[in-house]
């Protein structure tokens, strides 16, 4: 009895280990099944990705990563000597690979629709919005800059003198003798006033309040994204949300969103009575313009604030290059001034669009600055949502990033002759000596296959209009008020700040300015 008990208690324990066995074999089978459907997607982006020719070395290493943050400008210029007419790709500080476009295939690129190639998708990882959380998808900024913004430059213009005079005497010291200047942090806080008058109007606009919330969330999340890009890449998970500047600027949100809330809710309860009359600012044009969409107020704030980092920090970057440059390149200085003299007397004292327009010299000068001191080495940014044939035949895979060597095209003497040399009147003299489409490729403003500083296709940027007019107002007034020049008798331009794709002036430098008798 006890040994027919052993042999079924033997044989009960012989099934559930096989039981058993059988259960850990198909699990084990299906996690390499799941591995290897995992995996075959990515062996099959690396090897569509191993076809196209690499410049550098490979993606993964700290070296490359390092080479990368430390001398991208020579890899893009060398990147395209040695592959003008291909795709290649290269290693971004970003772990990813990136594939580089020529300009002959961009025609065809800006043709492709938004699920095909996303503009948003690349800022995501450009501005490392998955730890700075940035909305990078906001249709009603991109609407209200467009079908409000750009057509009410016009009506704005004089407005927007207003306060540009009256932000560079309020900024700037008395200058009554040259005068040491951090112009970058000058530059910025003027921008912010102006902007603001602009977003939020005109009582808001001189608050002490928002501007500090304006110039320093701008601040903090450039050193957010920048402390981020610094880390490697599969750290960021871990580090990035820990970091002083994150954190830094988790808080500067808060505050900014707190201030903002009851501006938005007083516009929307005020709405209500028929006899209100609505300020003319951005606040309400986005408010009008969604109305009924049930949009909550933090949605609105956060709305301003991506609006002030995108209007504070490109604006300033490029005035602050250009008085840099303009400090160095005296002779420019006196037919400037007298231009913007001789436009402003034509218009009996008042700088309308049409005199905007008329400163041809000026939009040249502006325009030779950015193509010389642009502030990226790349344009046209996009994530490949599907994979692509291109018309030469080179196969893109979907999840790479796409760019355009900007820099290294502005470095083209094929587009830009003996473009080694500073000329700040190139543009001016293409435009009085060319055709009409001469004169209209030759502004600011343009963006084509030669001029990638505002970005190219549906996505350039669409606030550029409101950004050159500032820009050319607080310059212009600049030009009027002060002379400028480099201090201590330098006479070379300050070096640019190049980490990776960016390029930026030193914000800790001064220029000399004194008042014009």
């Amino acid at each position: 009895m006890f040994t027919n008990c052993h042999h079924t208690s033997s044989t009960a324990m012989e099934l559930q280990y096989t039981g058993l066995a059988h259960t850990i074999q198909t699990a084990a089978i299906a996690a390499l099944l799941f591995a290897a459907c995992a995996l075959l997607p990515k062996l099959n982006y690396r090897s569509h990705l191993a076809k196209l020719p690499v410049f550098g070395g490979s993606a993964s290493g700290e070296k490359q990563r390092q080479a990368y943050l430390n001398s991208a400008k020579k890899m893009y210029l060398d990147g395209y000597e040695k592959f003008k007419d291909s795709v290649y790709r290269i290693a971004s500080s970003d772990g990813e690979d990136n594939v580089v476009i020529p300009l002959g295939l961009l025609p065809e690129l800006r043709k492709l629709p938004d699920d095909v190639l996303s503009f948003p998708r690349a800022v995501d990882k450009t501005m490392e919005t998955k730890y700075t959380k940035i909305d990078t998808e906001s249709h009603l900024i991109m609407h209200s800059v467009r079908s409000d913004l750009t057509p009410a430059l016009g009506r704005m213009n004089p407005i927007i003198r207003q306060e540009v005079n009256t932000c560079v005497s309020k900024y700037l010291p008395e200058c009554n003798d040259w005068t040491e200047v951090t112009i970058y942090k000058t530059i910025v806080d003027i921008v912010a006033q102006v902007s603001g008058r602009v977003f939020v109007g005109a009582e808001l606009c001189e608050d002490p309040e928002y501007l500090d919330c304006a110039t320093n969330y701008t601040l903090d999340l450039i050193d957010s994204v920048t402390a981020i890009k610094k880390l490697r890449p599969w750290l960021r998970p871990f580090m990035a949300p820990r970091t002083p500047e994150i954190r830094r600027l988790r808080q500067r949100e808060r505050r900014a969103t707190e201030y903002l809330y009851p501006l938005v809710k007083q516009r929307q309860d005020a709405a209500k009575d028929p006899n209100w009359e609505k300020p003319d600012d951005m606040t309400q044009w986005m408010l009008d313009r969604s109305a009924g969409d049930n949009i909550p107020v933090e949605q609105y704030a956060k709305c301003q604030l991506i609006l002030i980092f995108a209007a504070i920090h490109t604006t300033s970057l490029t005035a602050t290059n250009i008085l840099f440059t303009l400090a160095s390149t005296p002779e420019y200085i006196g037919p400037l001034r007298e231009e913007i003299r001789s436009v402003i007397v034509e218009h009996d004292g008042n700088i309308t669009a049409k005199a905007l327009q008329q400163m041809e010299k000026l939009d040249s000068y502006m325009k030779e600055v950015n193509r010389v001191y642009t502030p990226g080495m790349t344009s046209f940014t996009r994530r490949v949502l599907k994979g692509i044939t291109l018309s030469n035949g080179q196969y893109i895979p979907p999840g790479v990033i796409i760019e355009v060597p900007s820099q290294a095209i502005y470095n083209d003497s094929t587009y830009y002759p003996d473009s080694e040399k500073f000329d700040g009147f190139r543009h001016y003299k293409l435009r009085r000596g060319g055709s009409t489409t001469d004169h209209a490729r030759n502004q600011f403003v343009t963006t084509n296959e030669q001029n990638l500083a505002f970005g190219y296709g549906r996505h350039a940027c669409p606030g550029r209009f409101f950004a050159a007019n500032e820009i050319k107002m607080i310059v212009a007034k600049m030009i009027l008020d002060y002379d400028i020049k480099m201090p201590d008798g330098l006479t070379e331009r300050y070096a640019q700040i190049e980490v990776g794709r960016s390029s930026l002036p030193n914000p800790t430098k001064k220029l000399l300015f004194k008042k014009v008798d």
